[in-house]
C-alpha cells in the first residue's frame, strides 16, 4: 500500500504584505493626522461620492495604510493589533508625541504571555518594550522595539535596514558589544571593521554572535 508523504517546498512566488486597511470615520480628519506623523502620503483619489482612497506608508516600512470611503465595512476605529516596529522606542514615542499623537508610557513584558511592566525592559531585551497609540478613530497602534531578530525570522545572507537611523541604531550597538570583546581581548583589535559587519549580520539574522 502507498504512503502518502508531505514534502516541503519552498514558495514558488513572494507574497509581500502591500497594504492593511483602517475604517475610519472622518477621512480628511485621519489623513491630518497620519501625515502629522510625518507618514509618506502616496495616494488620494476618489471615483464619484462612493469611494475614495487615500494611502500612508510609514517612514522605512515595506507597507502602507489604506483608509477612505467604500472601501471597508468594517466599523470606524475597529482595527487593532498592528505593529509598528522601531529600533530605538524611546525616540520613536518622543518623536510621535512632538508630532501629535497621544502615546502611552512606555511598558514592557519579561516574556510571551507575561503581564505588562512599566517602563523599558531592562536588559532592552528585544521584542520586549511597548508603547501604544490611537489615531482620532480609535484605530490602535502597537510600537514595539526590537533591535535582534529571532532565528529564521530573516533570510539567510540578506541584512537590510529601513533607514539611516536603523543602520546608525545597528553600529552603536555593535560598537558596545566591541568594546566588551575588546576588554576580553585586553588589546586593540585592528580589525574591527570584520567584527562589526559579522556583528550586525548575525544580529538581524538571530545567529549567535561573534565570541
Amino acid at each position: 500500500m502507498a504512503t502518502e508523504t508531505s514534502i516541503e517546498r519552498a514558495p514558488s512566488v513572494d507574497l509581500k504584505l502591500e497594504v492593511i486597511v483602517i475604517p475610519v470615520s472622518d477621512v480628511d480628519r485621519a489623513k491630518r493626522f497620519y501625515g502629522g506623523l510625518g507618514w509618506r502620503l502616496d495616494a488620494d483619489f476618489a471615483v464619484g461620492d462612493a469611494f475614495r482612497v487615500v494611502q500612508f506608508t510609514p517612514p522605512g516600512s515595506p507597507s502602507s495604510v489604506h483608509f477612505g470611503k467604500g472601501i471597508t465595512s468594517a466599523a470606524p476605529g475597529t482595527a487593532s493589533g498592528a505593529f509598528l516596529v522601531v529600533t530605538d522606542i524611546e525616540a520613536a514615542r518622543a518623536e510621535l508625541i512632538a508630532r501629535g499623537a497621544e502615546v502611552s508610557e512606555i511598558f514592557h513584558r519579561e516574556g510571551p504571555g507575561q503581564p505588562a511592566v512599566s517602563g523599558r525592559h531592562p536588559e532592552r531585551g528585544s521584542y520586549r518594550s511597548y508603547a501604544t497609540f490611537t489615531d482620532p478613530d480609535g484605530n490602535g497602534w502597537l510600537v514595539q522595539e526590537v533591535t535582534e531578530r529571532l532565528p529564521g525570522r530573516v533570510e539567510p545572507g540578506a541584512t537590510t535596514f529601513a533607514s539611516a537611523a536603523d543602520l546608525a541604531s545597528a553600529f552603536r550597538r555593535a560598537e558596545a558589544a566591541h568594546g566588551e570583546y575588546e576588554k576580553q581581548l585586553g588589546h586593540r583589535d585592528e580589525d574591527w571593521p570584520s567584527w562589526y559587519a559579522e556583528y550586525i549580520v548575525r544580529e538581524q539574522a538571530g545567529a549567535p554572535q561573534p565570541a
